[in-house]
């Protein structure tokens, strides 16, 4: 049992090391990264001003798009990593491996959450500085509990979305980027959900992203506290105990369904 534990963990150690060295081996890769998110940031924002509407939603821009980085983390470098590992050859070596598939992806978490921060920090802080967005954080920690809780949501998803990458590729690869951009939509990404209609915030519920952002900004913008956002702290443990048991068992079921149909190799490999 202690064996079996300390080979995962050195499996994750692994994945983790080459995906922060392999992110960040290109200077480039991070000053683009870093900055080319702001002119997208600064289009909501001064069309914001232009309307006139005050200076939160600006905050509401630069949060949502500081937590845009890790989705999009989530979306592609974890869901969609063991659909380039089959394409380059080396899913069967994770396959017959001794070791846990959620290991893999743990390790793909961790590296991939280290190279978002860098580049979502950067984000942050040049939306802040350009934009003077005042911050009201009377609880920081709670804002940081909110944030590490909208994490592991937002990777207990990925993982349960690796599941399909796995077994169905390109066609997984394809729902998901038609995806993107509605859940950017009716999570709110650059404004409150309450303005949306009655039917598109019961969808975005069922989105962890939804309440991560929500949760954030009413604690780093309007200032309350854990007495008016516990319904986020709820909701977002509910999702990562949920979206993980879940994820395990997918990965097993796509992992056996794959194996009996021929379809976690390449045929022409």
């Amino acid at each position: 049992m202690l064996d079996d534990l300390v080979r995962n963990l050195r499996v994750a150690y692994a994945r983790l090391w080459v995906r922060v060295k392999g992110g960040n081996r290109e200077p480039e890769w991070l000053i683009f990264d870093m900055f080319l998110p702001i002119f997208t940031l600064s289009a909501y924002v001064y069309l914001y001003k232009m309307l006139g509407v005050g200076t939160e939603f600006a905050g509401f821009v630069v949060i949502g798009g500081t937590m845009l980085a890790f989705w999009t983390n989530v979306l592609w470098n974890m869901s969609a990593q063991f659909y380039w590992e089959k394409e380059t050859g080396t899913l069967e070596a994770y396959l017959v491996a001794p070791i846990s598939r959620m290991a893999i992806l743990l390790g793909m978490a961790l590296g991939g959450f280290v190279n978002t921060t860098l580049r979502a920090v950067a984000i942050l802080t040049v939306g802040l500085l350009i934009f003077q967005v005042p911050l009201a954080l009377n609880e920081p920690f709670t804002a940081l509990l909110i944030f590490f809780l909208t994490i592991a949501a937002l990777y207990s998803l990925g993982m349960l979305f690796a599941s399909l990458f796995l077994l169905y590729g390109r066609e997984a690869w394809h729902t998901a980027s038609l995806l993107q951009e509605p859940v950017q939509f009716i999570s709110g990404s650059f404004y409150p959900v309450r303005y949306l209609p009655t039917m598109l915030q019961l969808l975005a519920s069922l989105v962890p992203l939804t309440f991560g952002l929500d949760g954030i900004r009413k604690t780093a913008i309007s200032g309350e506290g854990i007495a008016q956002v516990w319904p986020h702290v709820i909701a977002l443990s509910v999702f990562t105990l949920v979206l993980l048991p879940l994820a395990k068992l997918a990965l097993n079921f796509m992992e056996n369904l794959g194996k009996k149909e021929g379809r976690l190799t390449l045929r022409w490999q």
